[in-house]
C-alpha cells in the first residue's frame, strides 16, 4: 500500500491518499480543503485518484471535493445516513464562518462492511454512527490500518453536540466496532496525531474497552 496523510485547512482535517502500488490508482479519503496540495500530492506519487471516500458530511472533510472530483473524474462516496448532512454546507461554513465551496452530491452511496478496493488495495467501510448519523471508518486489516475520522481520536473522541450527534451511538461504535479490532492497529484520526488502538483500549478518557 501507498499511504501519505497530512493536514489540510482550514480546520487541519487529516486528509489520506491510499492507493496501489501496483496499479497506482488511488482513493482520497477526507479532502478538507487544498485541493491543488492534494491533487499535487498525488501527482507526486504518481498515483490516478479514482474515488474519494468521505468518513462524514462535515464541510471541513469535503471542501476540496467538488473540486478534485472535478480535476480527476473521482467519484464521490458517502453513507447515506449524512445525506441530509451534505445537503448542508453552505450553512455548516456559514456557521464557521468558513468561505462556502459549492460541492456536487454524492455519486456512490457506501453500505456498511462494504469492501473498499484500490486495485490490489482491499480495506472494509466500517458504520460506526455518533459524531454524525453515517459516520464511516475505513479499516485496512492487511496494514493494521484504521482511517478513524472524527470518531475516534488519541485520548478522546468525536463531539456529539453537533448535528445529529449521539453520544451513545459513538460510545458503541467505539466499543463494538474499533476496540474489537488488532490493538496494534494504527489509528489516522479525523484531526491531530495517530494512535493506535491498543493504547485507546486502556487509557482513553471518554470510551474505555
Amino acid at each position: 500500500m501507498i499511504r501519505r496523510t497530512f493536514a489540510v485547512p482550514p480546520l487541519g482535517c487529516n486528509c489520506s491518499l491510499i492507493g496501489d502500488p501496483v496499479t497506482k490508482r488511488a482513493v482520497v479519503v477526507d479532502p478538507g480543503g487544498a485541493p491543488e496540495r492534494i491533487l499535487r500530492e498525488a501527482q507526486d506519487l504518481g498515483l490516478t485518484v479514482v474515488s474519494v471516500l468521505h468518513t462524514h458530511a462535515h464541510f471541513d472533510h469535503f471542501l476540496a471535493s467538488g473540486e478534485i472530483k472535478r480535476a480527476t473524474g473521482a467519484i464521490l462516496c458517502l453513507h447515506p445516513d449524512d445525506r441530509e448532512l451534505w445537503g448542508m454546507l453552505e450553512v455548516q461554513c456559514r456557521m464557521f464562518g468558513v468561505p462556502y465551496v459549492p460541492a456536487p452530491p454524492p455519486d456512490y452511496w457506501m453500505q456498511d462492511e462494504e469492501k473498499i478496493i484500490v486495485g490490489g488495495v482491499e480495506g472494509l467501510a466500517l458504520h460506526t454512527p455518533g459524531h454524525t448519523p453515517g459516520s464511516m471508518s475505513f479499516h485496512f486489516p492487511a496494514e493494521k490500518l484504521l482511517l478513524a475520522g472524527d470518531t475516534l481520536f488519541r485520548g478522546g473522541i468525536g463531539r456529539t453536540d453537533l448535528w445529529g450527534g449521539d453520544f451513545k451511538a459513538i460510545e458503541r461504535s467505539i466499543r463494538e466496532r474499533l476496540y474489537t479490532l488488532d490493538e496494534s492497529t494504527r489509528v489516522i484520526t479525523g484531526h491531530g496525531p495517530e494512535t493506535e488502538i491498543g493504547l485507546e483500549r486502556e487509557s482513553n478518557p471518554f470510551v474505555r474497552a
